[in-house]
């Protein structure tokens, strides 16, 4: 039989486990949001990327009774925000701002970014999908994809193009160059598939001199070529989604133009930062499903250009993967190196 000191010592014990476990219950409940929730996007304010970070953070600020506010944390493609965030307290009063950029492109180019985008972060919700462009200058004579091949395919290095050092232009640039020098069986003349490129530091002064006719061509991404296209100072040859895009239907895409399954997108979404209480990351999810279901972002999106992916967090990691996968292949390749 357990002496009388024994069964008070016990009872003490049993009597502190309990009051522990319910602290511990009673924080795991604790409700969420009670304070702002900040957004880092890790690029300027006033880009494409800012913008979808901030007609996000306004939708989750009125369905969840916070306020979700923009942080951008700019240097180097993205990758500096993006690894300072992944060492902030994963409290979930931190999200970030993923895209193609700082989350796919990255990795290809180095194995030391100081993050890793799928062990670091949670994804949540893929907000935005947009093509590139394939744009000439109406001066040249090419009015479609296989003509401009046909000419790069006779006459290697003799037509340049600009680029910005691992944007989603360049990729879909090396990407088209990588599948074009598979020269198909029998055609004669064909000597791959090479062109020079010229580097930019950034799309507004390369795109002046495309529209100057200093460079014949590029790709960019579908909202910044459309008012230049409409004004008939750029001419599309095709875009880079799998299906065509709203605000150019009568321009095929790169997989109608004799590259099947050729796809490079510009992307976006919204991750946390690992460790990030379950609670929260269902919590976000939920609200995050809902608010790109809403009929006012669906509109504002395709205004620009861009779809709605589907939901889900597991799409989105997987399409993550998938990126991942595609752009270290394409990078290592064409042998592209850091900046």
């Amino acid at each position: 039989m357990p002496s009388r000191h024994f069964k008070t010592v016990l009872h003490a014990v049993l009597v502190v486990a309990a009051s522990c476990l319910g602290a511990g219950h009673a924080i795991a409940q604790e409700p969420w949001p009670t304070k702002p929730v900040r957004i880092i996007c890790p690029f300027p304010a006033g880009g494409t990327s800012d913008v979808m970070a901030r007609l996000v953070g306004d939708a989750l600020s009125k369905d969840l009774g916070q306020q979700f506010l923009v942080e951008n944390l700019a240097g180097a493609g993205g990758t500096v925000g993006t690894a300072r965030t992944a060492k902030l307290p994963a409290d979930g009063y931190t999200l970030m701002q993923t895209g193609v950029g700082q989350n796919a492109v990255a990795h290809g180019l180095s194995a030391n970014l100081g993050y890793d985008s799928i062990r670091d972060f949670v994804h949540l919700a893929q907000v935005n999908s947009g093509p590139n462009v394939l744009v000439v200058h109406p001066a040249t004579p090419y009015k479609t994809v296989a003509e401009l091949v046909e000419y790069v395919r006779k006459n290697p290095g003799k037509l340049n193009y600009g680029f910005t050092h691992a944007a989603s232009g360049h990729m879909a640039m090396e990407l088209l160059k990588q599948r074009a020098s598979e020269c198909p069986k029998g055609v004669k003349g064909c000597n791959g598939f090479f062109m020079v490129g010229i580097p930019y530091r950034g799309g507004g002064p390369m795109m002046q001199d495309l529209l100057g006719g200093q460079i014949p061509l590029m790709f960019i991404n579908q909202d910044t070529a459309l008012p230049h296209v409409r004004a008939g100072k750029l001419r599309p040859l095709a875009v880079t989604s799998l299906q065509r895009n709203p605000l150019y239907p009568e321009v095929p895409t790169l997989a109608e133009s004799g590259f099947p399954g050729f796809q490079a997108l510009s992307w976006s979404g919204i991750s946390a930062i690992r460790g990030t209480p379950q609670p929260i990351i269902d919590k976000l999810d939920k609200a995050l499903t809902k608010v790109m279901a809403s009929a006012e972002i669906k509109l504002r999106l395709e205004a620009i250009g861009f779809v709605v992916p589907p939901p889900g967090a597991a799409r989105y990691t997987e399409f993550i993967k998938s990126e991942i996968a595609l752009w270290t292949r394409v990078i290592k390749t064409a042998g592209i190196q850091p900046e």
